[in-house]
């Protein structure tokens, strides 16, 4: 497909941009040069291997485990704001 000023004054007008005559050959420019890449993407053999994995690998993920955790008041001494045993935060909701 050729774009062409016409081409690009109509996408424009669908828009609702007004646009000037040196954006005008800008974005013609532009568009011309998307559509050619496109066109040589198109050339590209597709039965080709895809790049992707079609075989699950094994899981490297480590076990659970239960480790001690931080006692809380030292956890809620670093909280600007808390209340009773939670941390008191900005309503987000309104």
């Amino acid at each position: 497909m050729k774009i062409d000023s016409e081409v690009v004054m109509q996408i424009a007008k669908l828009a609702h941009l007004e646009m000037e005559q040196n954006e005008v050959e800008l974005f013609t420019k532009q568009l011309q040069e998307i559509l050619q890449y496109i066109e040589q993407l198109n050339e590209v053999e597709e039965s080709a291997t895809p790049f992707s994995f079609t075989e699950f690998l094994p899981s490297q993920t480590r076990p659970d485990s239960v480790l001690p955790s931080l006692p809380v008041d030292d956890v809620l001494k670093n909280a600007p704001e808390h209340i009773q045993r939670f941390f008191k935060v900005p309503r987000i909701i309104p």
